[in-house]
């Protein structure tokens, strides 16, 4: 398999420039401020950093209440479900929640939904017809753009291996099938291997690293967010494979962009994480105020592909740096 580079056109304006947004809420007392609970995945990646940081700045803009909180693992459903109760018996009037499980969580937003709180969903969708709007990545297109990068940055068959997580959230399910049929639509790849492992960098390495010495056939590898595409990066750097496959990952801190540099990552499918935070917390200050009619079913915030070709270009440097 020969490697090669190919640029690729700018998907995403800059993410920080939020001109046309609705102007800051009038000063309120603080008694009287709206109440938002979000409730993420998980509290402890630099994706979800992001995210909080969009939704405080919505916050403070939008002179409202905001509580933040998740679970330590993003498998522990049960524990969201506990927090989104919490929230609700605390007060909470709207819910931007991003959801583990996409049958498991249904129960628990639509019990906070019959109690009249309104419920906005990020990055990761849930089954219930409760959701006010959705905000966040296109994740099939996502998947697809992963694929492509990988086709278009090399020549001949690919074997491809997949490193996806649980196997009931939503966003990394609708990933993983874009993937899979952009590969089956090229007509020159065949999908050797997918594992669901622990969204942990420990245990994302130590799976992909079972999976490549199983199947040393394997070109090209996708990783499809922040944790299993650490955790496969370094099974591919420990095994000494940078040269010989061709890695796709999604999400930026700095394990993955260094990755990048040094050839051992081919190419980033970056989200809008502050985006997300910020028009989800925005979405429910709208619902809270009387001004549905402005908040759309569906958000897709836009996603970028960074390779070496455009790491150091301006809108990439912001999509990998967007709070700094």
């Amino acid at each position: 398999m020969i490697k090669h580079s190919k640029r690729l056109p700018a998907l995403l304006a800059a993410l920080c420039l939020l001109a046309g947004c609705a102007s800051s809420a009038a000063q309120v007392p603080e008694e009287n401020r709206y109440k938002v609970a979000l409730v993420a995945k998980s509290t402890n990646t630099d994706f979800w950093k992001a995210v909080f940081v969009g939704a405080e700045a919505a916050a403070t803009e939008y002179n409202m209440d905001l509580t933040i909180d998740g679970p330590e693992t993003e498998e522990d459903y049960e524990t969201q479900n506990r927090m989104i109760a919490e929230a609700v018996e605390n007060g909470a009037q709207a819910l931007v929640f991003s959801a583990i499980d996409f049958d498991a969580n249904a129960p628990a937003i639509e019990e906070a939904a019959d109690k009249g709180v309104k419920i906005v969903v990020i990055d990761s969708a849930v089954n219930t017809e409760d959701v006010a709007t959705y905000i966040g990545t296109d994740n099939y297109s996502a998947g697809q753009m992963a694929a492509e990068a990988a086709l278009q940055g090399t020549e001949g068959t690919l074997k491809v291996g997949i490193v996806n997580y649980d196997v009931n959230s939503a966003n990394g399910q609708d990933r993983e099938r874009g993937a899979v049929d952009t590969f089956a639509e090229s007509g020159r790849a065949e999908i050797v291997a997918t594992i669901h492992t622990l969204a942990e960098a420990s245990s994302a390495q130590e799976d992909t690293r079972k999976m490549l010495q199983d199947h040393p056939e394997i070109n090209a590898l996708l990783a499809f967010n922040e944790p299993t595409s650490v955790g496969a990066a370094q099974a591919v750097e420990e095994l000494h494979l940078q040269n010989a496959l061709w890695m796709v990952a999604f999400d930026s801190n700095l394990v993955t962009i260094d990755a990048l540099q040094t050839g051992v990552v081919d190419a980033l499918v970056i989200q809008n994480t502050y985006e997300m935070g910020y028009f989800g917390v925005q979405s429910a200050y709208k619902l809270l105020s009387g001004q549905r009619s402005e908040v759309e079913k569906h958000v897709d915030t836009a996603t970028r592909v960074i390779n070496r070709e455009n790491l150091f270009d301006l809108d990439s440097q912001k999509v990998l740096f967007p709070v700094s």
